[in-house]
């Protein structure tokens, strides 16, 4: 950018995300957009983001479409956090384990390029090798995400070592990864459980059908309250009696939902109100 971003400016973009993706930046974040669309405006010769807000308000969906990759795709890391995925292998699947008669089925909002519903993947494997007899149905994991860009990255399954070492044991690596020069592939047994489909949380989710587990961690933290409320009330629509919401360590339901209430295993899993 040739100039500093003037209030207005600000002002305008920040409407333009919210609309878009449902992101409130707040205040001062100015210098988030400077850093998120540097690289893009430079490519597309636009010198200033009041020259970019009116290029989108005239409709020009592939250049939105590039915007709301920039400012959403965020880093990520396998088994962030371990506690959610202690309690997925410890309590949640044993419980999802009893519906024979169907697969477990998780939702994995937000899912950046892959490493969460991976993770859950191969806790997945390790849960039903443990215990035989168990998950006779199988686990299906539906991984969502608004950028299309990520969502290819992760339907690739191919990670460098930089990667890989942020937070996969060097045995899990090895277990469930083949190596090709300078990247890893995660195998084929681990990559069929999920399902990649691009979805904006604004966006219905009735086409995605039932779930007896959703993961939305480190996402509504981004959203206003409103809108938080909105989501997480149609996410319960989405569950199956008794499911259960997995959210951020950071992250509450309340004041803005009454479809849940929180599990003793912990503050940031949710289950849902019959």
């Amino acid at each position: 950018m040739s100039s500093a971003i003037t209030n207005t400016e600000y002002q305008a973009f920040s409407s333009f995300l919210e609309d878009a993706c449902g992101i409130t930046l707040g205040a001062n974040k100015q210098y988030l957009i400077a850093s998120r669309l540097q690289k893009l405006m430079d490519s597309v010769e636009i010198a200033n983001l009041g020259d970019l807000v009116t290029r989108l308000q005239r409709g020009d969906s592939k250049l939105r479409g590039r915007i709301v990759d920039a400012m959403t795709t965020n880093e990520t890391l396998w088994f962030r956090d371990s506690h959610p995925y202690t309690i997925l292998e410890k309590e949640l699947f044993p419980e999802a384990s009893q519906h024979r008669n169907r697969p477990v089925r998780i939702w994995s909002a937000a899912c950046s390029s892959g490493q969460e519903p991976y993770s859950m993947s191969m806790v997945a494997q390790e849960y039903a090798q443990a215990n035989p007899g168990s998950l006779v149905r199988g686990v299906e994991i539906v991984a969502t995400d608004i950028s299309k860009t990520i969502l290819e990255q992760a339907r690739q399954a191919r990670y460098d070592e930089l990667s890989l070492v942020r937070g996969l044991s060097t045995e899990r690596r090895n277990r469930y990864f083949t190596q090709h020069d300078k990247q890893w592939e995660l195998n084929n047994d681990i990559k069929k459980r999920v399902r990649f489909t691009e979805l904006n949380l604004m966006q219905s989710f009735t086409t995605l059908g039932k779930f007896d587990i959703i993961f939305c961690r480190n996402v509504l933290i981004y959203f206003s309250a409103e809108l938080k409320g909105d989501i997480l009330n149609r996410m319960a629509k989405q569950l199956q009696p008794g499911g259960y919401l997995v959210l951020g360590s950071s992250e509450s339901i309340t004041g803005h939902t009454e479809a849940f209430k929180m599990v003793r295993s912990g503050g940031s899993v949710y289950y849902k109100l019959i």
